[in-house]
């Protein structure tokens, strides 16, 4: 063999070697791209069963809260008219001891029953009265229907109550109607 054919021998040969090479380079390439592939799509399909289950969760956690207002509303209009019933079966009473004996003292005696059973359920339910005369105006908690100008009497003091106001925790539930001096 002639030595321009040897070379053009080692020459292919090279660059066999060099593309075997080659291919080997890309082939290991395309094998780490495969695996990465691999890892991105399983991290992807956990990030989605995870948002499906947040979004589940929040779902029980919405139809959850709703039952609870449900049952808190409930259980309110239970204790208040619980509270109440008494008041019921006392005005009841005081009606039918009108019938029976026509006395006005046993109808103010159950009146006063019945006035003092609202406030004692008033009271259990945490209503409370607010207090008015001789007490600074407030218009937080009062309202004041009438004026009177008196020098004797402090500024802006309450001197007669027309209708109790009464309070829940710090709610106002109705305001007292006053008259205010000054």
């Amino acid at each position: 063999m002639s030595e321009k054919k040897l070379r053009q021998q080692e020459d292919i040969e090279i660059k066999e070697t060099e593309a075997t090479n080659e291919n080997d380079e890309i082939q290991n390439d395309l094998n780490c791209l495969r695996e990465e592939l691999e890892e991105k799509t399983k991290q992807c399909s956990d990030y989605f069963d995870k948002l499906q289950r947040t979004a589940a969760e929040f779902d029980n956690y919405k139809k959850r809260s709703v039952k609870e207002k449900e049952s808190l509303y409930s259980d309110a209009v239970a204790d208040v008219v619980g509270a109440l019933l008494p008041v019921l079966d006392n005005v009841e009473r005081a009606l039918q001891a009108v019938c029976a004996d026509s006395s006005a003292q046993s109808l103010k005696e159950g009146v006063e029953m019945v006035y003092k059973q609202f406030r004692d359920a008033f009271k259990e339910i945490g209503v409370e009265e607010i207090t008015a005369v001789d007490e600074q105006f407030d218009p937080m908690r009062h309202n004041a229907v009438m004026h009177v100008e008196d020098e004797a009497l402090g500024h802006n003091t309450v001197v007669e109550e027309f209708q109790k106001g009464y309070i829940y925790k710090d709610k106002v539930i109705r305001y007292s109607m006053v008259k205010v001096a000054n």
